[in-house]
């Protein structure tokens, strides 16, 4: 791998396996860090067995849960249990910058790896480490699926069609939060390093990183006594603000305004000073009777011109596209969102891509395009080993 960026003199051990912490890796070598993903021999992770969908000839094929969390990163398999494997890793964790690993807690302690004499071994090494439900308290330790942990902190609560409709979010949204947690507390402690010249140990889990996201919903509570519930798909404190029918189908807008409220009402022959809706607060507390005034005044227009008519005004507006939409969208691929790697077995591929874009002073993008393939099982361990041996 010829990686540059940002991260490109960082080295990172990544023990994780499922999607918090292989996300979190990934993020860190889509920016030039060189991750070498250790995995248990014979199966590797996890996620490589998720499935279907696979792709690829039988004994040859990989999931595509696996290959949406393993770019850019090297493969190593090591038994952990073994004496002259742990070595290995030994090895590696002496010339690492991070180590990042979401075992239970007293994993590593079993296997006679515990952070203390990793980090004693190694004082500059930074430590990321992701649990379920955080590493300490009452519940410290039980094991975290991002379903439950949804479940368990609160975000279920809000998303479905009504408060008796708890519904997950459509991606493994606590895994992913916690991984993007995990990567800035990594970027966070390197900083850190540079002053200090040791490392530190990062702590984050899938409940703390649900929490983190809350936002106003969680202030709603704290600060107002007020238990958010789901909405559908409308805000609850915004209002008109959600997805509303149209002739054909239907259209997102977003009034976050008064003066947007004043603006659709001008271009769609609706009072803005209605009695009851004058106000956010007003058409808040009558969400029902502000939908039927919205959706009886879009009734006629077909999706396409509405949509161009809300734009035309001013109003935010948007359609529901799938997933194939998505990919297929010209404002997805301006963004840098897909990129193409060529895979060992696979051949070429065509990947979602790193969300992040880099451009200089003068507006020159310097940003990384020189992706790799998540790699196969083993596929670096004999480089990985000569690597070790090297002065």
């Amino acid at each position: 791998m010829t990686a540059h960026g940002p991260l490109s003199d960082v080295v990172v051990v990544d023990l994780s396996r499922a999607l918090a912490g292989p996300h979190a890796t990934m993020m860190l070598a889509d920016q030039g860090a060189r991750v070498i993903k250790v995995e248990a021999p014979g199966r590797g992770d996890d996620t490589r067995g998720w499935g279907p969908p696979f792709v690829g000839e039988e004994g040859r094929r990989e999931s595509t849960y696996f290959l949406s969390a393993n770019r850019n990163k090297e493969s190593i398999t090591l038994d952990l249990k073994d004496a002259a494997d742990r070595d290995v890793l030994l090895a590696l964790v002496d010339r690492a910058d991070v180590l990042v690993e979401n075992f239970r807690t007293g994993v590593l302690e079993r296997l006679g790896l515990g952070i203390e004499s990793l980090m004693a071994r190694n004082p500059r090494l930074v430590v990321l480490s992701i649990t379920g439900f955080g590493h300490d308290g009452p519940e410290g330790g039980r094991p975290g699926y991002d379903q439950i942990a949804q479940g368990e902190a609160g975000v279920m609560s809000l998303t479905g069609s009504g408060p008796g409709d708890p519904q997950r979010v459509g991606v493994p949204i606590a895994d992913l939060l916690s991984g993007m947690y995990g990567a800035y507390g990594v970027v966070a402690a390197l900083n850190e390093r540079h002053r200090t010249g040791r490392g530190t140990v990062v702590r984050t889990s899938l409940l703390a990183a649900v929490v983190g996201v809350h936002a106003f919903q969680g202030t709603r509570w704290t600060v107002a006594g007020e238990v958010g519930r789901s909405a559908g798909n409308h805000h609850p404190s915004i209002s008109p603000y959600g997805l509303f029918r149209c002739r054909d189908g239907s259209v997102q807008i977003a009034v976050g305004s008064e003066g947007l409220w004043q603006r659709l009402c001008a271009a769609f022959g609706l009072d803005p000073a209605a009695e009851g809706l004058a106000t956010n607060a007003e058409r808040v507390g009558a969400r029902d009777r502000v939908i039927e005034v919205v959706e009886a005044a879009f009734a006629d227009w077909d999706a396409e011109p509405l949509l161009a008519r809300l734009a035309e005004v001013g109003v935010p507006a948007g359609k529901v596209r799938t997933l194939d939409e998505v990919y297929a969208w010209d404002q997805t691929a301006s963004q840098g969102l897909l990129v193409e790697v060529e895979h060992p077995t696979l051949g070429a591929l065509t990947l979602p891509g790193p969300p992040l874009r880099f451009f200089d002073g003068d507006g020159t993008e310097v940003t990384r395009r020189d992706h790799d393939a998540p790699p196969t099982l083993d596929e670096d361990g004999a480089a990985i080993r000569a690597w070790l041996t090297e002065e």
